[in-house]
């Protein structure tokens, strides 16, 4: 089987610190990254080109949206592509953190994830793979055994 793919599709390069946790936190399950910037509203054609690249190759992927804003790039991904998408907007205080809710409303047909917390984002894309790769589920366990153990020390330390 080949090693489960998680690109990682930002709107542009200022998204690159929080795109860059994502990654991070996805080789810890033991995914592969990719990190591509493209966008649905300046760059349609490069961003489709982007998509089709990926979407030709025969490898579980997922797809994780980075834009915030209007966040048209989801949307755009997930009808345009076979495979699980999750957004995971960059933090903001524009609006009055309003603009996350462009991630949050999408149109009938298009069923994207929207996931606040890079890190959770790539659990969710690990927690994917993990319904048909053994050893990403391993690894999923092993995360959850290891956030459990921290919480009972940290009770033992209370008390």
């Amino acid at each position: 089987m080949s090693k489960p793919l998680v690109i990682i599709l930002m709107g542009s390069k200022a998204d690159l610190e929080h795109c860059t946790k994502i990654s991070d936190a996805c080789k810890g399950y033991g995914l592969e990254t990719v990190l591509r910037i493209a966008s649905a509203h300046k760059t349609p054609e490069h961003a489709i080109s982007v998509l089709n690249q990926y979407e030709a190759e025969d490898r579980p992927r997922v797809y994780i949206t980075v834009a915030g804003r209007s966040n048209a790039l989801s949307g755009f991904t997930d009808g345009s592509v076979s495979a699980p998408v999750i957004a995971c907007p960059p933090p903001s205080e524009s609006f009055g953190g309003a603009d996350v809710f462009s991630s949050l409303r999408m149109p009938s047909g298009i069923a994207i994830a929207v996931v606040l917390e890079p890190v959770n984002a790539a659990l969710l894309a690990a927690k994917i793979f993990g319904v048909t790769n053994a050893e990403v589920r391993e690894q999923v366990k092993a995360s959850q055994k290891r956030a459990a153990k921290k919480i009972i020390e940290d009770d033992a330390s209370v008390r």
